[in-house]
């Protein structure tokens, strides 16, 4: 069995994955040209996050990953934090401007996803999971069972490619104990175990959740290595681990809520541990990659979250006592981080 989680498709499914995450992108460039005249604005007032938030009424959140998209898109320059527009902005998104596409884009404004878009700008709130009319965003729908289930498979579905690409670049011959937080179907640890035969792994997921996880592990083949903990991963974490594992969790939360979960993880991993945080992340400036920056629009309206960049984490991590910080791609726009704890 272990076999199965090692194994890679002859074809690379990277373009498969950003055509569905990123599918918000381009009703967040509606909003933003339609109902905000973000580019009309910017013009002739060229500003940084803060006075584009207080001078359009938007959430930090969301405007930060408005932003980031816009200069991943090439539509705007940032410029030690002051953002200004390109030719191609100013040729094309202005009020007055001889090729002005405003009006085009202004035909596709009355799209509800866009005005949802419109009201997650203003208020930094998440929106109804996949734009569903039952007022239930990501986190809420989560405690539904039925929900919980669809979404967890939806995610194992993905980490059949992510995760073995994600266990070839985390070096742990020297770990035999790993923590899994927030870790799903289990996809991820049963990779890291396929390669790494001396470990065993407690995969933490709050219930009803972790019910998932254990059927999951048991229809994987995995259940004699491999332990489900029902429990908040926001609470005190279980002592006895070298190494903790973020994957495709951090990006749901908030700052805060990151460095809650860093600092948890580093008061109970073993001395001499290590963190290994694998995700969607932005590059240092946070300039792209474009795909990671589409990404991060779905998770902006759908979660509390969005993708963090590399630096981001970095300092997080530091600031919660970690060292020794390392980043590697590993597939599909993906990438590794690992820290250590001191011994």
């Amino acid at each position: 069995m272990t076999r199965a989680f090692r194994q890679i498709p002859e074809t690379d499914p990277s373009q498969l994955l950003r055509l569905r995450d990123g599918i918000y992108a381009a009703d967040l460039l509606i909003a933003a040209v339609s109902w905000l005249d973000l580019f009309s604005w910017l013009a002739g007032n060229p500003s940084d996050l803060d006075r584009v938030c207080s001078s359009l009424g938007i959430a930090h959140r969301p405007a930060d990953v408005m932003l980031t998209l816009f200069v991943a898109m090439g539509l705007l320059r940032s410029d030690k934090g002051r953002f200004c527009l390109s030719t191609r902005a100013r040729e094309h998104l202005v009020k007055g401007a001889p090729w002005d596409l405003r009006p085009y884009y202004d035909s596709l404004k009355e799209r509800p996803i866009c005005k949802d878009m419109l009201q997650v700008l203003r208020t930094g709130k998440p929106a109804n999971w996949s734009s569903k009319g039952d007022g239930i965003d990501w986190a809420k729908a989560m405690s539904s069972e039925s929900f919980a289930q669809g979404f967890t498979s939806a995610m194992d579905s993905r980490g059949a490619y992510l995760a073995p690409m994600m266990a070839r670049e985390l070096r742990c011959p020297g770990y035999r104990s790993l923590l899994d937080i927030g870790g799903g179907s289990g996809i991820y640890a049963c990779a890291v175990l396929a390669a790494n035969r001396h470990m065993k792994a407690t995969i933490l997921e709050k219930p009803p959740v972790d019910e998932v996880t254990r059927w999951s592990i048991r229809q994987k083949g995995m259940q004699d290595r491999i332990t489900v903990l029902g429990r908040d991963m926001f609470d005190e974490l279980p002592h006895g681990f070298d190494i903790h594992l973020f994957s495709n969790v951090l990006h749901d939360w908030d700052e805060k809520a990151i460095g809650l979960l860093f600092k948890n993880s580093f008061a109970a991993l073993s001395p001499g541990g290590m963190v290994g945080v694998h995700d969607a992340h932005l590059n240092q400036k946070k300039t792209g990659p474009l795909p990671v920056a589409e990404y991060s629009v779905l998770l902006m309206y759908s979660t509390e979250g969005r993708c963090y960049s590399v630096a981001e984490m970095r300092d997080v991590l530091r600031e919660s006592g970690f060292g020794r910080t390392q980043f590697v791609h590993t597939a599909a726009h993906r990438s590794l981080i690992t820290a250590r704890k001191p011994g």
